[in-house]
């Protein structure tokens, strides 16, 4: 019952059992245990994310200066390589056009030249650099175009000289070689004219024959006597000539002749070599650095005992303790006190005779903190590479 005045009384909802008011606070309180239990699993995973990020940055930052080192190591190998094989090795072939000269002033009727020819070669590059390097052996050889003319198959046999010099003009050598044209019989030369006679007449090619001479089958300078030109002179006055070479051929021993002959392997173990012995060097380089050497520096323990050290100090503070109370005690201790006086300082006396070593170093260390009995120190012995 209530009254007229009085607010209707206010219905509560009974919970039944299975009904919504029991699913909703079963739902609410499922999800907090999923929120409570994803929280710490979101937290793991962001922080092995961060981890793993920090990790591969520097592991992609590592490999760069790896790969950068490794490039700069490669192309500093390339150029030792190039540097030694272009120092070392020397010209391997020379050719230069030999021009011949000659006087014709004269008033011989029997002769069309009045002077053999005669030609000055130079053995520099570039008037500065020697063509033939010092102790290597050289083919020296002159190449002749002469044409099958009737002069110089009569011509028969002529010589052909050659004298090395010097730059002050001293003569260090001199070669004489005789030579002459291939013979060719009066059949052979009619029917190779017939043959090449379409190319004969469109000049695609001459009756002439390239006669190659040896002067020198091993000719070495001298160091001290460096050879830096020739002079070449043909003894014939009736000769006739197209045009020649003067050419100059090194024969290689040991590892020139593997330079020369095998560039590709040797460019490629030499680059190897280099590479190799550079990575060795900036390693010990880097283990120098991070390490101290190549094998990080011992820890010997040194186990310093100062039981007697102790001892004597204590010995010396009852002896300046007794001397300051010596004028306030009795005759009778007095001479007590000195008798044990001439007793300590007897202990003493044999205690310094045993230990001299103990005593002096005492006096090395006084002024400095020792550390206490047993007391045990860490010290660092260097390592053989810390000594360079």
């Amino acid at each position: 019952m209530y009254k007229y005045n009085d607010p209707p009384p206010t219905l509560q909802p009974t919970a039944v059992e299975g009904g919504p008011t029991t699913q909703t606070t079963a739902t609410r309180s499922g999800s907090d245990t999923m929120g409570g239990t994803m929280g710490p699993v979101l937290h793991w995973l962001h922080d092995v994310a961060a981890v793993t990020l920090l990790k591969a940055r520097r592991t992609l930052f590592q490999a760069a200066i790896l790969f950068c080192v490794l490039v700069l190591l490669l192309w500093v190998s390339i150029f030792l390589y190039g540097s030694f094989y272009y120092s070392y090795m020397p010209t391997v072939s020379f050719s230069t056009p030999v021009h011949f000269y000659y006087t014709s002033d004269c008033f011989a009727s029997d002769s069309a030249l009045c002077s053999f020819p005669v030609a000055n070669i130079s053995f520099m590059k570039n008037d500065r650099d020697q063509v033939m390097a010092y102790g290597q052996p050289y083919r020296i050889s002159l190449e002749l175009e002469m044409p099958e003319s009737p002069v110089n198959e009569h011509l028969g046999m002529f010589m052909v000289k050659m004298s090395c010099y010097t730059k002050g003009g001293k003569t260090v050598s001199s070669v004489g070689r005789s030579t002459m044209l291939h013979y060719r019989s009066s059949l052979l030369q009619t029917l190779s004219t017939l043959m090449f006679s379409p190319l004969l007449l469109t000049g695609m090619t001459e009756q002439k024959q390239l006669i190659e001479v040896e002067l020198f089958s091993d000719y070495k300078t001298n160091a001290y006597e460096p050879t830096v030109g020739a002079v070449i002179e043909i003894h014939s006055k009736r000769v006739q000539i197209y045009s020649s070479q003067l050419r100059i051929h090194a024969y290689f021993t040991g590892i020139r002749y593997v330079l020369y002959n095998f560039p590709l392997i040797s460019a490629v173990i030499g680059v190897a070599t280099n590479f190799a012995f550079l990575s060795v060097v900036v390693l010990f380089s880097y283990l120098q650095f991070i390490w101290g050497g190549l094998w990080p520096p011992d820890q010997v323990r040194v186990r310093v005992m100062m039981g007697d050290n102790t001892r004597i100090q204590q010995r010396r503070e009852e002896a300046s303790d007794f001397q300051g109370n010596d004028t306030k005690a009795e005759p009778k201790k007095t001479s007590d006190a000195s008798g044990a006086n001439v007793l300590e300082n007897h202990k003493e006396g044999s205690h310094d005779s045993k230990g001299a070593e103990e005593s002096d170093g005492l006096e090395m260390l006084d002024g400095c903190l020792l550390p206490n009995q047993g007391e045990t120190m860490l010290r660092q012995r260097p390592s053989p590479w810390m000594k360079l």
